[in-house]
């Protein structure tokens, strides 16, 4: 999500995640996300239409060795080794490019309803939704696929993205916890982004986090939101299932076919490479999980 100002002269409270160009995202939302998270602007009439920007991803890498606390969430979550690191930083956006919000709503009436969308995450005190996007990076000569740390998400609007909807509404704006109602979703017209700097928007190429050491060469970086899954033993699919391929989805779209993007990295032998290979490493203030969230 995005280091853009949501600075407001109103009590505020932590949220979710940040995005790339030093824009944020769910850092902060409004102390009084209520009274903008209005339920009578949630537009659900026609379909979702979700994809991944390449473009954010092609301009927001970068390979280099950074230090990673015991402490952070990522770390624990993602079975990463703290210490001196190697790792490949990657920013995703995932535009709704439908004629409908991917309405989500608060997650505690999902938790209530027990329907799996969504887990408590203890270490970041929020709910995260379950299986939004997956990340691989693929050896593009062996087709080899190594996992990123990130493990859970929370659908926030942080961009404008259709320039037809600029004046679409903003709807959604803080991730929920325990104590304080959710209201997640991505409204028609507007992205939401995981910027490199956020905890978990990482490969570790060192063997860090148990896999295989990444070695240098060319990679390609996919990303799938809304990813497919396959059906149970009787062909049922618990929330949605593609007609054209029987898979199953978490929410329904009116195109799967555009859900997948590659983007292609390099991974020298040694020293940083990327677009933001000069960039400062990421704080406390960049990394929510600095903020223990």
């Amino acid at each position: 999500m995005k280091l853009r100002s949501l600075l407001f002269v109103v009590p505020l409270v932590m949220a979710c995640s940040v995005s790339d160009g030093g824009r944020v995202k769910s850092i902060v939302a409004p102390g009084i996300a209520a009274s903008f998270n209005d339920p009578s602007r949630i537009d659900t009439v026609g379909l979702v239409d979700l994809i991944v920007d390449p473009k954010s991803t092609e301009n927001h890498w970068r390979v280099k060795n950074e230090i990673i606390s015991e402490g952070l969430c990522s770390a624990r979550e993602g079975g990463v080794t703290p210490g001196d690191r190697r790792l490949l930083r990657f920013t995703v956006t995932t535009p709704n490019i439908g004629d409908a919000d991917n309405f989500i709503g608060n997650p505690l009436d999902h938790v209530a309803a027990n329907d799996g969308l969504f887990e408590f995450d203890l270490c970041h005190n929020h709910f995260h939704f379950q299986h939004y996007a997956t990340y691989k990076l693929i050896d593009q000569k062996t087709g080899y696929v190594w996992r990123a740390a990130k493990r859970g998400f929370c659908m926030l609007d942080t961009d404008p993205w259709l320039p037809s909807l600029r004046d679409a509404p903003r709807n959604y704006w803080n991730c929920g916890n325990q104590d304080f109602p959710g209201f997640q979703g991505i409204s028609k017209g507007w992205s939401d982004t995981y910027v490199w700097k956020l905890g978990g928007q990482y490969f570790v190429l060192d063997r860090g986090d148990g896999q295989v050491t990444v070695p240098a060469g060319d990679y390609w970086i996919e990303v799938e939101v809304n990813p497919a899954y396959a059906p149970d033993k009787k062909g049922n699919c618990p929330r949605v299932k593609d007609p054209a391929t029987g898979m199953c989805h978490q929410f329904a779209e009116s195109n799967y076919a555009n859900n997948t993007t590659r983007v292609p990295v390099w991974i020298a032998a040694s020293g940083p490479s990327g677009p933001e290979k000069n960039s400062k490493d990421p704080t406390a203030a960049d990394d929510i999980e600095g903020n223990g969230m």
